[in-house]
């Protein structure tokens, strides 16, 4: 990466020995001000001189005269002096690219106008034309031109992943995070991926980042990976052309002869290999995004669908394909709002529970949780052991926020059209799946013929589910 402008570059070496950090929940001038202004205020990490040079930059890299590659190196300008920059003067800069680069109030209003008096098609479809033009802010362009040098997209991802680290609270980055969602989910949909399959014999740096980026179930050394790339498996990274050698999700897939209802057996890397000819079923077990900037990117619905056809390419004889999911949000959510669960019981299960509690009914969800850490010790006819299934399927059957699950691995199956199909007890005794769901896994069922028409189900608020699922949560 070239070196930063001097000017910059003795700004930022300036401005590290002399100027005041900004005070959490100070006061600050707009930016408009700021740009005029001749000297800095105390709570200010960046001089108006500063300001007026990254604008300058800025206002070049958005400018709809300059080429693309001309205005690119007024991005990287930007983007050198960035790597040096303290977290207060990328603040300043973020404001910039708030603050001065939104939409033209003015020129939206004067389309609308002319869209409302269009008198015939023609007219119409020349201020729809318009209006999608003026919709297309400065902010836009410039981050589109941020994406074009070497190293633009990483930059971009990155910077998203500083803003979502951000307290909630703070709203100042709400405009520039929404702007790169929004582009991410277009740059990012699987249609633009290339899928890679890794293998034992796949490059190391690219075996290292299976390790270092895998988030559901940690890789424990070598041997495990082996496990995991071994040939009654198969291992897929998605690329991005902006982005060859950074994997974006890494899927994870057993083959089988049933689905699987516990984590442990595919795990073992001492376990026997499956038999690839009697396998009818691929087990999803561990998907992976790589890169916290791109958090809310769906990558469109069909990154499922991508790996079952690449799968079936290879092995026809394949008749299912499930995960087997961890349930993160569960014990939470019981602890806040399970109560509205136990509301519903009769007085009959109450009873039930509080007896094998050794407590007194009506039974408070969190004496349940509690007891959760005795998992393995319930039989199938245990009453606890029935109870947690009921408040499970009422978890992911109804756990519902604005239209969409509250589990956010619920919430990515869902969105691809699988359906909740059976819940597992006991499937991950792992400290950490005991802490997140008291040990209770999900199989999500991708059925190919009514992927379109369980994503419909999920529109109108209804979360499919077998009636098996169903069936726990009416009634134990």
């Amino acid at each position: 990466m070239k070196a930063a402008p001097d000017w910059l570059a003795r700004s930022v070496d300036k401005l590290r020995g002399t100027a005041a950090q900004p005070v959490a929940g100070a006061a600050q001038r707009p930016m408009a001000q700021r740009l005029k202004a001749t000297l800095r205020r105390g709570p200010e990490a960046l001089s108006p001189h500063v300001l007026r040079r990254l604008m300058d930059d800025l206002q070049a890299a958005a400018s709809e005269q300059l080429s693309e590659v001309e205005a690119a190196k007024h991005a990287q300008s930007v983007m050198d002096w960035y790597v040096s920059a303290t977290d207060a003067q990328k603040a300043d800069l973020w404001l910039l690219m708030c603050e001065e680069f939104g939409p033209d109030a003015q020129r939206i209003q004067a389309v609308r106008l002319q869209l409302e008096q269009a008198r015939n098609p023609g007219e119409m479809t020349q201020a729809e034309i318009d209006l999608r033009k003026v919709l297309v802010s400065a902010r836009t362009r410039l981050l589109q031109r941020f994406s074009v040098p070497e190293g633009g997209m990483r930059f971009l991802i990155d910077m998203r992943a500083e803003l979502l680290k951000l307290p909630k609270s703070d709203k100042r980055f709400v405009a520039l995070d929404a702007e790169l969602e929004h582009l991410f989910a277009n740059w990012f949909d699987v249609a633009f991926l290339e899928l890679r399959k890794l293998t034992w014999d796949s490059p190391a740096s690219l075996l290292e980042k299976l390790i270092q980026y895998e988030a559901v179930h940690d890789i424990r050394s070598w041997a495990d990976l082996k496990n995991r790339v071994d040939s009654d498996r198969r291992c897929y990274g998605f690329f991005h052309p902006k982005m060859p050698n950074e994997p974006l999700i890494f899927v994870e897939v057993a083959l089988v002869e049933q689905m699987s209802a516990a984590i442990a057996p595919l795990l073992d890397e001492h376990g026997a290999r499956a038999d690839l000819s009697k396998a009818s079923t691929a087990i999803f077990y561990s998907i992976s995004n790589t890169q916290n900037g791109l958090r809310g990117v769906s990558f469109g619905n069909s990154l499922i669908k991508r790996v079952v056809d690449d799968l079936l390419s290879e092995f026809p004889k394949l008749r299912s394909f499930a995960t087997l999911s961890p349930i993160p949000g569960l014990r939470q959510w019981l602890l806040k709002h399970g109560d509205t669960v136990t509301a519903q019981w009769t007085p009959k299960q109450h009873t039930a529970v509080a007896q094998a509690l050794g407590v007194t009914a009506p039974v408070q969800i969190a004496q349940l949780v509690q007891a959760g850490g005795d998992v393995q010790q319930w039989t199938e006819a245990h009453v606890l052991r029935k109870a947690l299934m009921a408040c499970a399927a009422h978890y992911l059957a109804k756990g519902m926020d604005q239209g969409r699950p509250l589990d956010p691995v619920a919430r990515f199956h869902l969105g691809n059209g699988a359906r909740v199909e059976r819940i597992n007890w006991a499937a991950d005794l792992s400290s950490k799946g005991l802490k997140q769901s008291l040990g209770l896994m999900v199989n999500y069922l991708y059925d190919l013929k009514r992927l379109d028409k369980h994503r419909e189900s999920l529109a109108q608020g209804k979360v499919p589910v077998s009636a098996e699922v169903d069936a726990w949560r009416k009634g134990w």
